[in-house]
């Protein structure tokens, strides 16, 4: 599959995805403003697709995380059934599905960091690399951090649907931490299978 073929495809999922959490969310402010990253995401990865069309492995996985996004924001994310499921299955004492959410705002920018470093700033150092994209992936999990905050001021009570910190005073700290697993886990994982497709690109 194209790379324009598995871009609409993506959008096309989300969009369906979008329509069907959309209908009666938990709370219709929280539900925009969880899933407010894929309306923004959507038209700039279309917009982009000419000019620097991502690899398979990094649509992929903005894709699971979009879908990450929307299925939590329909229920919001202390009450996802799945980390209800998990909560159950694992002995949790709270709903993990947040934690899930931020291990892959780690995880997924990493990868879209990584290629723009290599691509477009042509970064050639592994180890500078590396350490650059666990910054941005953490930069980028800060700046959502100072967005809850944000809407914590603005929203005064209403905003704990969006916040989602169950009780734990650590929650932000939580956050930031699985986001940095999730880079480091990312180009672990993921760094020889992504050079490859990098390197298949016209």
């Amino acid at each position: 599959m194209t790379s324009d073929r598995l871009l609409t495809t993506v959008c096309a999922i989300w969009v369906i995805a979008l329509l069907a959490s959309g209908i009666a969310p938990y709370d219709r402010l929280t539900w925009f403003m969880e899933v407010l990253p894929v309306l923004i995401a959507a038209p700039v990865l279309l917009a982009s697709r000419e000019r620097l069309p991502l690899t398979t492995l990094a649509y992929v996985l903005i894709a699971i995380h979009g879908l990450i996004l929307i299925y939590g924001g329909a229920y919001t994310y202390a009450r996802v059934p799945l980390g209800f499921w998990l909560q159950d299955v694992l002995g949790f004492d709270r709903n993990p599905y947040d934690r899930i959410g931020h291990l892959a705002q780690g995880f997924v920018p990493a990868i879209v960091a990584r290629e723009l470093l290599l691509r477009v700033f042509r970064i050639e150092g592994r180890k500078i690399l590396f350490f650059l994209v666990v910054c941005v992936a953490l930069a980028i999990s800060a700046f959502y951090e100072l967005i809850e905050w944000w809407a914590a001021l603005v929203m005064g009570a209403d905003s704990q649907e969006f916040l989602g910190t169950q009780g734990d005073i650590w929650d932000t700290q939580w956050d930031m931490f699985l986001a940095l697993l999730g880079a480091i886990a990312a180009q672990l994982l993921c760094g020889p299978w992504h050079d490859r497709q990098i390197a298949r690109l016209p």
